[in-house]
């Protein structure tokens, strides 16, 4: 990739005017906008309150993959902190909720803000590490603030910064939007509030700092010396994914409603980073994949009876079978996987050989 390629990719070059929509690509909005209208209108009324749950958890941890997509995939940081965030996130969210009548969208704001800003001050000093070190460092400081919220507890309507009181005997319910308040509300509440950072995201990737993390990603000393501010960028990326796990993280405070720190074990960064890639982390449609794995997989063992200590062997099997013949998760292998078997499906038998020939 040249100097002008990465200047290119950086935005820097002469504006280009973006194609007309294909074929491909109107097929691609018209499955994807069926999809978005079944999960909001048709699920709701034939789901359980059990998998409707399972649900609202899928979209909420869709954005949380979405992030750690945004990290991994596009920019090469392999982040194994992103539970912590998301606990810094419901904590926020929780505490705004408990101790301000603010509307529930402004609390989503406010909480993926302060995790923005604290998200981002705990990574800085990994900024320069990469791959193996920039895991180890991120696991370290999630192991950390696991430890901070531990000791503080999750706020349970009490007073004082943490908002803890021990002594309360009936702890009240976090609340929820009053357009929101039962369980199928919420669900599409939960999947409007995804689509929406879906979409932040989305605008990012096609936008000058998608195409900065791509110089970055593919040759950072390229994109260097193309005169990118790789830092500045790698900053860009983490606040943005920090923002788009606190507003995940508030709304798993509306979504659980009684929030303990238990919740929100460490080892869980591990299986948030082996689900992204498994599902794709190079693409978006593969967070919604790695959400699915994440949360929907263990509802689905638990209600067949299957113990959840499978669900370690059965993601082992898969990070080893992406690193060796997925590279792009499923988001990639499925769709090709099926227009091979497709393509096998209906080709047409070889007529067989003129017998004889002139005589």
């Amino acid at each position: 990739m040249t100097v002008t390629d990465h200047r290119r990719a950086a935005g820097t070059g002469a504006p280009r005017r973006l194609p007309p929509l294909g074929r491909p690509a109107i097929t691609r909005i018209s499955v994807i906008t069926v999809l978005l209208l079944l999960a909001l209108f048709a699920l709701p009324p034939v789901m359980s309150l059990y998998y409707t749950d399972t649900m609202t958890q899928v979209a909420i941890y869709a954005i949380v993959t979405l992030g750690l997509g945004v990290l991994v995939g596009r920019v090469g940081l392999f982040s194994l902190g992103q539970v912590a965030v998301l606990t810094i996130g419901a904590w926020t969210g929780a505490r705004l909720l408990f101790a301000t009548g603010q509307p529930f969208p402004v609390v989503l704001i406010e909480a993926g803000l302060v995790t923005m800003v604290i998200g981002t001050l705990i990574t800085l000093p990994a900024l320069r590490l990469r791959g193996l070190y920039l895991a180890l460092i991120t696991l370290m400081l999630a192991g950390a603030v696991t430890v901070i919220e531990a000791t503080i507890n999750f706020p349970n309507g009490g007073g004082g910064f943490s908002g803890y009181d021990g002594s309360l005997t009936h702890i009240p319910q976090i609340r929820r939007p009053s357009i929101a308040v039962s369980d199928a509300a919420y669900y599409r509440y939960a999947v409007i509030v995804a689509i929406i950072m879906f979409g932040l995201v989305y605008l990012h990737l096609k936008t000058r700092p998608g195409r900065a993390w791509a110089a970055i990603k593919q040759s950072e000393p390229a994109a260097l010396a193309a005169g990118l501010n790789t830092t500045f960028y790698k900053l860009w990326a983490l606040a943005l994914a920090s923002f788009v796990t606190g507003v995940a993280g508030a709304l798993l405070a509306g979504a659980d409603q009684e929030l303990f720190s238990i919740d929100f074990p460490i080892q869980n960064s591990i299986e948030l980073l082996a689900v992204v890639l498994m599902g794709g982390a190079y693409s978006i449609t593969g967070a919604v994949i790695a959400a699915f794995l994440f949360q929907f997989l263990p509802a689905l063992l638990q209600n067949w009876g299957v113990p959840n200590d499978w669900l370690i062997i059965i993601f082992g099997l898969g990070v080893l079978q992406v690193l060796t013949t997925a590279p792009a998760g499923i988001a990639d292998q499925m769709p090709r996987d099926i227009r091979r078997l497709w393509r096998r499906v209906t080709r047409k038998p070889a007529r067989p050989a003129a017998e004889g020939g002139a005589k």
